[in-house]
């Protein structure tokens, strides 16, 4: 268990403790983590395998509710998409991303019998989407990019990503932007057919999440964000070679195994970040600023800290 020394100072109101001094005291810690439970977001559910420190890993539904979590210093380092780390930093919160987590794991999914065979073929069509995340931008994208006015040209309904596969089925809607697994599961249960998946055309398509952390962790505990970047990489080259540990892992998450193989096709777990991926970054957030997403484009360059991803690398080779 990890010991942290620390000076005892005046911690009356936030642990009840009376007095103020000098003395040097223990206390044990745990490291908190949070992450989704899908396949393409996995790697914190191995942590434990690299780590001697006692560890717990939260599963959250959605990054704003694990970005909250951050700031309210409930968590050490959690997920999150890009789309949030860009958003939460032209706002001027303190977030710092700290290592990749995966790429791709999206697509715009038609139902399986519709005349929708071009993304051209979208015009007058119903579309769901989830407001503010990479998918929305991404179908902001194809329609722009094809001549498809989203305020005039079709109809995007606002339907939570748990939902768009029934609604899909039901004909509620015709289309469908949206992460993994929900287009493999449309696709093995038969109602549905991918339309298009994204490319890095626009430099930014592929780009989908990574793990962020706040300048006070770093500050104040460098130390364990480099133990929990280390176990990163770690689980993250141990999955991508053993193929069967990552996906039994998440089919314990309650998706089906047909589905899993179908879906990793669409995912890409990482943990190294380049100039390459930064200014992928600098593209997408550019992108969301002219598609209204975000009132201002941030300083992407402050949002990344890259020593602790040097540091795995350095010891990635010595293992080498």
């Amino acid at each position: 268990m990890r010991k942290i020394l620390v000076v005892v100072l005046c911690f009356t109101l936030a642990l009840g403790l009376a007095g103020c001094g000098g003395d040097i005291e223990e206390l044990d810690t745990k490291i908190n983590v949070g992450t989704w439970k899908t396949a393409q977001t996995i790697q914190p559910f191995f942590y434990q395998d690299y780590l001697k420190d006692p560890i717990e890993v939260l599963p959250f539904t959605n990054p704003g509710d694990m970005k909250a979590a951050l700031l309210a210093d409930s968590l050490d380092m959690c997920g999150t998409t890009i789309v949030t780390a860009i958003t939460a930093a032209s706002k001027g919160e303190p977030v710092v991303l700290v290592s990749g987590l995966s790429n791709k794991c999206s697509a715009l999914v038609v139902a399986k019998d519709s005349d929708i065979n071009t993304a051209k073929d979208l015009k007058g069509k119903r579309i769901a989407y989830v407001p503010g995340t990479m998918h929305h931008l991404l179908l902001l994208e194809v329609l722009s990019n094809n001549g498809i006015n989203p305020e005039e040209d079709v109809e995007l309904i606002r339907i939570d990503f748990f939902d768009m596969g029934q609604a899909l089925a039901q004909g509620t809607i015709d289309a469908f932007y949206s992460g993994e697994p929900y287009p493999s599961i449309a696709v093995a249960e038969g109602y549905g057919k991918i339309l298009l998946y994204p490319d890095d055309n626009e430099g930014f398509g592929i780009i989908n999440s990574a793990m962020m952390t706040t300048k006070d962790k770093i500050k104040n505990n460098p130390k364990v964000i480099q133990k929990l970047v280390m176990a990163h990489m770690k689980a993250t080259e141990h999955l991508k070679k053993d193929r069967e540990a990552w996906l039994n892992k998440a089919y314990e998450f309650g998706t089906d195994r047909e589905v899993l193989y179908v879906s990793a096709d669409n995912i890409e777990l990482f943990w190294d970040i380049d100039d390459h991926y930064i200014e992928s970054v600098k593209n997408l957030a550019q992108r969301m600023f002219e598609q209204g997403l975000i009132t201002e484009v941030p300083d992407v360059n402050e949002i990344f800290d890259l020593r602790f991803i040097k540091n795995a690398e350095k010891e990635l080779h010595n293992e080498k």
